[in-house]
């Protein structure tokens, strides 16, 4: 089941090789993308971050990781992955902001989310 509602667009870039996560569980996700058509009228069509189901800024991002490793278990934290779920046409400075913020987090283990690449022979 789904528990975060999605206000950004989200095509995922294609990739070749790639790796399933093991623990989803321990996965926090921070999506990035223009919003989606419902909610362009109050926020515009530039890039956005959203954390959980609220739109958010980069200045955000220490909180929310500082949340959800207080959720977890202490044993769990040092397994906890971040994974960026940026839309295809999103421009890296956002992305690289975001990353910055979670180098200062010291939330280290990152994942970027994909579709896997059908290879044509």
């Amino acid at each position: 089941m789904r528990e975060t509602t999605i206000m950004v667009k989200q095509s995922m870039p294609d990739a070749t090789e790639i790796k399933k996560l093991e623990k989803k569980s321990l996965v926090s996700y921070i999506y990035i993308g223009a919003p989606v058509e419902r909610m362009q009228g109050t926020y515009g069509t530039k890039a956005r971050i959203q954390l959980n189901d609220a739109f958010a800024t980069v200045d955000d991002i220490a909180q929310f990781i500082t949340t959800e490793r207080a959720a977890r278990d202490e044993k769990e934290v040092p397994f906890m992955t971040t994974s960026i779920k940026a839309d295809k046409d999103t421009r890296m400075g956002i992305v690289t902001d975001v990353k910055q913020e979670l180098r200062k987090a010291n939330a280290l283990k990152l994942n970027y989310s994909t579709r896997k690449r059908v290879v044509q022979e």
